[in-house]
């Protein structure tokens, strides 16, 4: 008899979810390219629904070099116009100027703390938070750990990093494991 998939209902909306929730959500990533490109695409977010920027993530990446801080770093105005022409990519002037600003911090962050990977994990020992929700609205927007995590951030000069964007990055990061107490994927981080 198969067993049936249950899911955090916020994926059940679409295929592109369901794959996300089902095979990255939650799941600890200690890569700093792909850590950075989840900050990226986090503070991306602010004012959409994730799942547009799951809808946009192939575009974007193709668009901002795969986040590689060390290219984007480098971008100048030519290049920015060129973005803001791209439809498959979200055309706000601030959120592409912050995608570069933030590639630049990146530098200065790893020569403080050697990696991104390093500077977010040490907030949880290195070893994920992991709650106990039974619904959906249990699930905080934003926690104090988040709110720490943001304030230090900003005082190294990243944009696009409020709290609530920093524990949704949290969370898809997998320093949070959120997945619901029913949830068949709860166990598989």
């Amino acid at each position: 008899m198969d067993k049936k998939i249950v899911r955090c209902d916020w994926a059940e909306h679409s295929e592109l979810e369901q794959k996300y929730h089902d095979t990255e959500w939650g799941r600890p990533v200690h890569n700093d390219k792909q850590l950075f490109q989840m900050l990226i695409l986090e503070g991306k977010q602010a004012g959409l629904s994730w799942a547009t920027i799951l809808a946009k993530r192939d575009t974007l990446r193709a668009a901002f070099d795969h986040f590689d801080p060390a290219i984007v770093s480098r971008y100048d105005e030519a290049k920015i116009e060129a973005l803001l022409k791209n439809d498959g990519i979200i055309k706000n002037r601030a959120k592409v100027n912050a995608v570069i600003h933030n590639a630049k911090r990146y530098d200065v962050l790893c020569e403080e703390y050697g990696s991104l990977d390093s500077f977010l994990w040490r907030y949880v020992d290195f070893k994920p938070i992991v709650n106990r929700w039974e619904h959906t609205a249990q699930v905080p927007a934003n926690t104090p750990l988040s709110d720490t995590v943001s304030k230090d951030l900003k005082k190294l000069g990243f944009k696009f990093v409020g709290s609530t964007t920093v524990y949704a990055l949290m969370q898809s990061i997998g320093m949070v494991n959120d997945h619901l107490l029913c949830c068949s994927f709860r166990n598989t981080q």
